[in-house]
């Protein structure tokens, strides 16, 4: 229909024209009349004609085009239609591949086995559970040294070695580990496991051995750190089966935000003695505990470790151990008994309520270890060779009188350790802190000379966050005295009959501070430093609580790490490292 309009209109307009010509023509002859008009009036026909030709082709062209257009719309259309057609049937194989993998995620538990749960964390569905991979690496570059101060040696030979600044590369407190849970059928109780191991990534495995004492502990065995079974549910908690750290220990660690570093708060907190092992903030193997769910705020954990020990005062190792209970081998440090006591103890019990109100949190811990046998430090007073081929204990061995088999009997006995904490965080994203600890060692009076494992210590840290990525973190560690000291290389100028002992100015302070820098979610960078400022007779360290290489009291001298071992431990020294690392968890 277009084309025949088409056509009409140009035949019109040709007509058009020749009339209005014709007319031109017609009144130029009535004017003066010319006999070669004939001619022009057929040329013009002529020209006429030919324009009309061109019209003609014009319209034909165009109702071409038309017709070209229409069939491609006609094939839009049909294309059209196809891939509606074929959305349609992707539509349905895709309802249909998802019927399918519904159906075999329904016999696994709502998921496909090993499917990535949505999330940061690296969690996997299980059929009926689910598993997470996780992981802390910690690596730093230190330097420290023993003593930066005035060193007051009171007669006795002076250090054996460098006592002053040395490099180090630590690793720190780095693990990998996995943990999930089953549903049970039928009830809201979950099955729960978790399997940790402690990594080594810039030194070598192995036992662990230092100048002053040999462990047979593999850090990176399967599996060193917090693993256990157990059963967990909404109501009523969790109830767990394993080794872990204790509730003592976990109970302030939002107190410590330098953990693993250099300064760490363990260097003195739960630390009776002052040197690198730290009492009372451990992890203990062989243990059964209970995590209640918190209840307006409140919530409370209770942990109990037998002392698998046939001995009454707990000289020998727990049954199914590696080490002594407390973390020696029995011929560490030279210890003149070759047995555990220097340290081991029986039955442990730990324990902490907490409450949590928003910005606000407190907590009151506790810590038993029953029949601690510190025999060594009475046998290391008199000077002790113990007997060969038969029992080895204070009756027989070679050398003890009767007042030192008398003090020696008597120097097992029961520890313990209490805490109160609060800390607070501010509007301003500024977090204060503060605990009071008080450890106790129950030796009769006769012993005060050499109770060195009774003292008051308190910690306040204060963390102040400046932007998104940056913070800053401010500890002070303060020890006060206890009521004896059992001496060491330079301090032992004091005397019970035939034994030499220290007087008890071993209070101590320890200041740290940290820069850290959070890259991404994952990754952070730190820049500490740390002093301890070690009185007359205190011998506190740098590096207890988890940091890869410590700086304590002893020299270089007869430094093997086992039985023959026997390096000298100065006290008074000021301690002072500094360190920067970077740390990456997932």
């Amino acid at each position: 229909m277009g084309g025949h309009a088409a056509k009409r209109r140009a035949r019109l307009y040709a007509c058009t024209i020749l009339s209005s010509f014709l007319l031109v023509l017609s009144a130029n002859g009535l004017a003066k009349a010319d006999p070669s008009d004939d001619a022009k009036i057929k040329a013009l026909q002529a020209k006429i004609d030919a324009l009309e030709r061109t019209v003609e082709k014009l319209v034909e062209a165009q109702k071409s085009a038309s017709a070209d257009a229409k069939a491609a719309k006609q094939q839009a259309s049909k294309a059209e239609a196809q891939a509606q057609a074929a959305q349609k049937t992707a539509t349905a194989t895709d309802a249909q591949a998802k019927a399918v993998v519904g159906a075999m995620a329904t016999k696994a538990g709502h998921h496909g086995f090993l499917e990535k749960k949505e999330g940061k964390a690296l969690t996997f569905y299980t059929p009926g559970g689910e598993i997470t991979a996780y992981g802390n690496f910690d690596v730093s570059i230190d330097a420290s040294s023993k003593n930066v101060g005035p060193l007051a040696l009171n007669g006795s030979s002076p250090p054996v070695g460098n006592f002053g600044w040395m490099p180090a590369i630590a690793t720190n407190l780095s693990y990998l580990g996995v943990r999930g849970f089953q549903r049970l059928p039928s009830t809201p109780t979950h099955f729960v496991y978790q399997f940790e191991a402690g990594i080594d990534i810039s030194a070598t495995p192995g036992t662990k051995q230092s100048n002053s004492n040999l462990s047979n502990q593999v850090n990176g065995a399967l599996f060193s750190r917090n693993t256990y079974i157990g059963f967990s549910n909404p109501t009523w908690g969790a109830i767990k089966i394993g080794k872990t750290d204790a509730p003592y220990k976990n109970s302030t660690a939002a107190f410590n935000p330098f953990s693993g570093m250099i300064g760490d708060y363990a260097v003195m907190m739960g630390n009776s003695g002052g040197d690198n092992r730290v009492e009372f903030g451990t992890r203990f193997a062989h243990a059964i505990w209970y995590e209640s769910p918190r209840i307006n705020g409140w919530n409370f954990n209770f942990l109990y470790s037998p002392g698998q020990n046939r001995a009454t005062d707990s000289d020998n190792l727990a049954s199914g151990e590696s080490d002594c209970a407390g973390g020696n081998d029995p011929t560490s440090g030279a210890n003149p008994f070759p047995t555990c006591s220097d340290g081991a103890f029986g039955d442990a019990f730990s324990a902490n309520l907490a409450y949590t109100h928003g910005p606000f949190y407190f907590t009151v811990a506790g810590e038993l270890h029953r029949a601690v046998n510190r025999q060594s430090d009475i046998a290391g007073f008199y000077g002790i060779v113990p007997t060969v081929g038969g029992p080895i204990n204070c009756v027989t061995a070679a050398g003890f009188d009767a007042l030192g088999a008398h003090l020696c009997n008597e120097d097992v006995a029961n520890e313990w350790a209490i805490k109160a904490g609060a800390m607070y965080k501010f509007a301003s994203k500024t977090t204060v802190g503060f605990i009071f600890e008080h450890m106790h060692r129950d030796v009769p009076a006769d012993l005060a000379f050499q109770n060195e494992r009774t003292r008051n210590t308190t910690w306040l840290v204060i963390s102040q966050d400046l932007n998104e990525a940056d913070s800053i973190h401010f500890g002070w560690a303060h020890a006060f005295k206890t009521p004896g000291d059992p001496g060491q290389h330079n301090d032992a100028t004091l005397t019970n009959g035939a034994i030499a002992y220290a007087p008890n100015d071993n209070q101590a302070d320890m200041v740290t501070a940290a820069w850290k820098h959070r890259y991404t979610e994952n990754l952070l960078w730190y820049l500490t430093a740390a002093a301890t400022f070690n009185g007359p007779s205190a011998h506190f360290d740098l590096g207890a609580g988890g940091h890869g290489v410590t700086t304590d009291c002893h020299d270089a001298s007869n430094a093997s790490g086992g039985a023959f071992s026997g390096p000298h431990c100065y006290t008074g020294t000021t301690i002072v490292g500094v360190s920067t690392g970077v740390k990456w968890t997932f």
